[in-house]
């Protein structure tokens, strides 16, 4: 079952929030909870703040328990931007936007989650069948030699 939570318009640019919220993609709640506490950005504590919204959206409205939940999905969209205007020289003006964003967050407890020990075990079998299929293929398969290009040598009259 999926649970979702939304910061709508958060005064922080879009693209400062999509860096951290790219790193707690995939990662289970407590390990994304540790990685927004240990994060020095504004962004972290903002998604922090959706990500407990959507944990406690789903232990009351879901009846599900926040131990077997994953971040499926963290997406940031661009809200209203405010248009302000500074002084400049010579009585002009340029303009200052001030940007807003959306954060959403979806958790899910079908996709399982994965630990450091399992992804490096799926990696080194990975490795082992490559390593397989490619000596496999190396001796079925023929080597020709090359031929050599002759160059014409011109001369000068």
């Amino acid at each position: 079952m999926e649970v979702r939570s939304t910061y709508k318009y958060a005064r922080i640019s879009p693209f400062k929030v999509r860096e951290v919220t790219r790193e707690i993609q995939g990662l289970p709640v407590s390990a994304a909870l540790d990685v927004l506490a240990f994060t020095p950005k504004k962004a972290a504590f903002l998604i922090n703040k959706t990500l407990k919204s959507a944990i406690a959206n789903a232990e009351n409205n879901a009846n599900l328990k926040a131990d077997g939940l994953v971040v499926k999905e963290a997406v940031v969209g661009e809200g209203p931007t405010f248009k302000r205007i500074m002084a400049r020289a010579r009585g002009t003006a340029s303009r200052i936007l001030k940007r807003t964003s959306h954060i959403r967050i979806v958790l899910s407890d079908e996709i399982p989650i994965e630990t450091r020990a399992s992804r490096k075990a799926k990696q080194e079998q990975e490795k082992k069948s490559a390593g397989k299929q490619g000596a496999a293929e190396a001796s079925t398969a023929e080597k020709k030699p090359k031929a050599k290009k002759k160059s014409a040598k011109k001369t000068k009259k």
